[in-house]
């Protein structure tokens, strides 16, 4: 397995070691807190080191009296006579310390070697006198000297500070840090986990233990190796410094120092030994836990009566001076820990209004739902609005079931209050979500719904948005264009007034966007639309179309045009906090790559969408259909569950309107040689478009009618399906090829003749499309066909060890020194990918780690 992030530091002492061995000797330093990797760094670089250097590791353990020269009696059995001689006599107290040193040295200098001393913070004194005596010696010494300490545990008193003074001088020694996961390598780790990735490295703070034990014990909410090394350190401190911890933990995060004064006066040396634990860090006037988990691990163990004291101390502390807005959350934390309702419902709404203003969506969506757990005390108006605030950061923050429950609720307290506006207003937004809900008929009625309600209060802001909405889902469901445009002019018209840009960008991009879907022109018009949206700062909106972009980029199968979208939502949804749409965004963006013959990223990706427990059903959808595809057209098992598992989220006009369910369908029953139900699967498909134009849908389902034998039906297709429904599948195979697309490029070469089918049985091999390599070997031998005996490559047989193309490249890549993951961003392939081809390197060259590995290609140049 890689070590994330963790390449720069190796190649470091990798050359250390290359360099020292040779001479002169090096000492190198690693440091950083507790579980950030420091052994795994050790161990990785003694597995890359060359065989024929000695590996001597040796660790100081955390005994409340260190062993003597605990690491060198590890190390011992590795070591030459003399030493272990003398080591024998220093413990035994009939030779001196000393003697150990000489011999110690003088063993290092007669064979290259690799000394490990792990966790110094815990070392005895002769073990720390050893490090001293080797580190002035080490330019005539053929080794390299690797020491690891946790930073986080070293005050100013400590001896390892002591030692880091006298090594501060010497050229020959070098530091290196050890930093935490950054949040993209906890959301590559928690690939295939159903966690939430932002909210992992949030508590995780990016530490690699704290990330792979709460990964390993998902139904934990603070596992129990954390608590466990939580109450170790603990353990260790005085009453005076538990206290503190105790406090801080109550206080939440990142505390005031002058409020901690305030709760715990003359607390400073107290403090201070929390500090030299490692378990909080001060910063200025603010001091916090290092990790948020250790941190609710302390909390869990305060008593209860102890934390409704502090909470409600603190709260009257914080209370008595003036409040700005960044207090907010953390009074609403105090008022509700201190028992005190009324308070929770002055500061947890401001606090999740603060939010929102910010983007903080979740952070919003947590403060209502504290406010909601108390509303029964306000009056009926302030609570539908608690709930249609929570609604609105649920929504945005990809908790759609509790957003569209709070939604209804707001509905029928609206109609209970007799507020017709506002309810027309909620209608409208349920509607909205509804559909990414999967629920596609309700969103189109509930749509309705709002209009008749609103309409019948004369013209508003709340019209024109509900006007929008049925613009929306006209285009989305492919009704006819003047439907869209109908709507749009409407919404225009009413946002123009009332001064709504966003709803003006939104409904001339979807008037632009059903004229796209249906003959063809107006994209230029949907992308002035986005660029429209992003100058003007209306972040939901521009975010909104950003996504919808891929999805029309996706269903045309253009492969360039969908990487280009896909990038540019998915950043701009990062930037803005937009967790629904960046979700969708990712699902999207694995189909696109299906679309041009990725597959093993295009499953990876739809994995990783899958794995977020707040993706919405339509989401969860797409990316089941991706993985559903690959499976089916890699000829392995199950796919087909995968696919009824998609249909069973979402309605199936959803289904029919993603334009990926029922063709999805259909090929995966023609691959298995099922052709009845593929051509039943098409007609289901093509009787619910008999009253909507849409080309990109109803021409593909028209193809697979031809190819399983039937007369396809007259019905309208766009681009490539257009031209292979002509008969032209030279055509279509070109717009394919064209678009990127090398998959449906080979299944349009079926229809053709020799040499088309011969390119299609090399596409179909290249992506290891099992059933269609056999299908089209079928077809050739019907038709009289001979199949070309490829064999290896000219490239392959000329290469000593049988490497083909791309595992050379591999090869020259290891010799760099790269990892899985960087290999994989050189070659743009997954690291996945990336680790089999390393694995095929290494098991055609005969050997067994890739040290070995380059050495042969440079034997190779010789």
């Amino acid at each position: 397995m890689d070590l994330l992030e963790r390449e720069a530091v190796l190649q470091d002492l990798t050359g250390h070691l290359q360099a020292a061995v040779t001479g002169p000797g090096r000492l190198a330093l690693v440091r950083g807190e507790a579980g950030i990797g420091k052994t795994s760094v050790v161990n990785r670089l003694a597995q890359l080191a060359d065989p024929r250097i000695r590996i001597l590791v040796g660790a100081c353990d955390p005994l409340a009296t260190p062993r003597p020269l605990g690491p060198l009696t590890d190390l011992a059995p590795r070591l030459g006579q003399a030493v272990r001689t003398a080591l024998t006599g220093a413990l035994a107290g009939t030779c001196r310390s000393d003697e150990v040193f000489d011999c110690l040295l003088a063993d290092l200098t007669s064979y290259p070697s690799l000394l490990v001393v792990e966790d110094v913070h815990w070392a005895d004194e002769a073990t720390m006198d050893i490090l001293r005596y080797l580190a002035r010696r080490l330019p005539s010494v053929p080794a390299l000297v690797v020491a690891t300490y946790r930073d986080d545990e070293i005050g100013r008193t400590h001896d390892v500070t002591a030692l880091l003074g006298t090594l501060a001088g010497y050229p020959w020694v070098y530091r290196h840090d050890l930093a935490p996961l950054s949040r993209r390598a906890v959301a590559r780790l928690a690939g295939g986990h159903t966690v939430d990735a932002d909210e992992l490295y949030h508590v995780s703070a990016g530490n690699p233990f704290i990330v792979t034990e709460i990964l390993a014990a998902p139904g934990e909410s603070i596992p129990a190796t954390v608590r466990e090394a939580a109450a170790g350190r603990l353990a260790g401190l005085s009453a005076a410094a538990r206290r503190v911890v105790d406090v801080l933990a109550v206080l939440g995060r990142r505390v005031p120092l002058p409020l901690l004064a305030g709760m715990l006066p003359a607390s400073e040396e107290a403090l201070d030994e929390a500090v030299a634990g490692g378990i909080v860090r001060t910063d200025a006037q603010v001091t916090e836990f290092r990790h948020e988990l250790t941190r609710l691990a302390v909390l869990e163990s305060v008593p209860a009566a102890y934390r409704l004291r502090v909470h409600r101390q603190v709260l009257t502390a914080m209370r008595s001076r003036p409040v700005v807005a960044d207090d907010l959350a953390l009074l609403a934390d105090h008022a509700e820990g201190a028992g005190d309702p009324v308070a929770v419902l002055e500061y947890a709404p401001a606090a999740a209004a603060h939010a929102a203003a910010l983007g903080a969506h979740r952070e919003a969506a947590a403060q209502y739902a504290r406010a909601l757990r108390y509303a029964d005390l306000l009056p009926l108006g302030r609570r539908t609005s608690l709930l249609e605030g929570h609604s609105q950061a649920c929504l945005l923050s990809s908790r759609l079931d509790e957003g569209i429950a709070s939604r209804r609720k707001a509905v029928k307290l609206r109609r209970v209050l007799g507020d017709r506006l506002r309810e027309g207003e909620d209608l409208r937004w349920l509607s909205c979500w509804l559909w990414p809900f999967g629920r596609t008929v309700e969103a189109g009625r509930t749509g309705l719904d709002a209009v008749r309600v609103l309409e019948g209060l004369g013209p508003s802001r709340e019209l024109a948005r509900a006007y929008l909405n049925l613009c929306q889902l006209a285009c989305y469901e492919h009704e006819d264009v003047r439907v869209t445009a109908a709507y749009a002019e409407k919404a225009i018209a009413l946002g123009e007034r009332f001064g709504d840009a966003g709803v003006v960008v939104q409904a001339r991009f979807h008037a632009a966007a059903a004229n796209m879907l249906s003959e063809g022109s107006g994209w230029g018009e949907c992308e002035q639309a986005v660029s429209s949206a992003m100058a003007q700062a209306l972040p939901e909106d521009a975010g909104f179309l950003a996504l919808i972009m891929c999805w029309f980029a996706a269903l045309q199968h253009d492969a360039a045009r969908t990487a280009a979208a896909v990038d540019r939502a998915e950043a701009y949804c990062l930037d803005h906090d937009l967790l629904s749409y960046l979700l969708c965004t990712r699902a999207w963006g694995s189909w696109g790559l299906l679309s041009r013959g990725s597959w093993a990223q295009a499953a990876d990706a739809a994995q990783e969408v899958l794995s977020h427990p707040s993706s919405p059903p339509v989401v969860r959808a797409l990316a089941l259909t991706v993985l559903g595809l690959v499976r089916a057209r890699q000829g392995k098992a199950r796919a087909w569950p995968l696919l009824e598992e998609a249909a069973g989220l979402v309605d199936s006009d959803c289904l029919l309107d993603t334009g990926l369910g029922w063709e999805a369908r259909v090929e995966a029953a023609w691959l298995t040689g099922d052709h009845e139900l593929a051509r039943t699967e098409a007609q289901r498909g093509l009787d619910a478009l008999a009253e909507r134009s849409h080309p990109w849908l109803s021409g593909p389902l028209a193809c697979w009618i031809g190819r399983v034998g039937g007369a396809p039906p007259e019905v309208p297709g766009a681009g490539p399906y257009a031209l292979e429904l002509a008969g032209d599948w030279a055509g279509a195979a070109a717009q394919w090829d064209g678009l990127g697309c090398p998959y449906q490029a080979a299944l349009a070469r079926l229809s053709g003749d020799a040499p088309a089918l011969h390119q299609a049985l090399a596409a179909f091999e290249a992506l290891d499309a099992r059933p269609l390599v056999a299908r089209t070997r079928a077809v050739m031998r019907t038709r009289g066909v001979r199949p070309v005996r490829r064999g290896p490559r000219a490239a392959t047989l000329a290469n000593p060890y049988g490497l083909t193309i791309r595992e050379m490249e591999v090869l020259k890549l290891l010799n760099e020194g790269l990892s899985d993951a960087e290999i994989a961003a050189r070659l743009y392939i997954t690291p996945k990918t990336a680790g089999h081809h390393v694995g095929a390197v290494l098991a055609k060259l005969g050997v067994h780690s890739r040290q070995e590995a380059a050495r042969k290609l440079h034997d190779s140049k010789r």
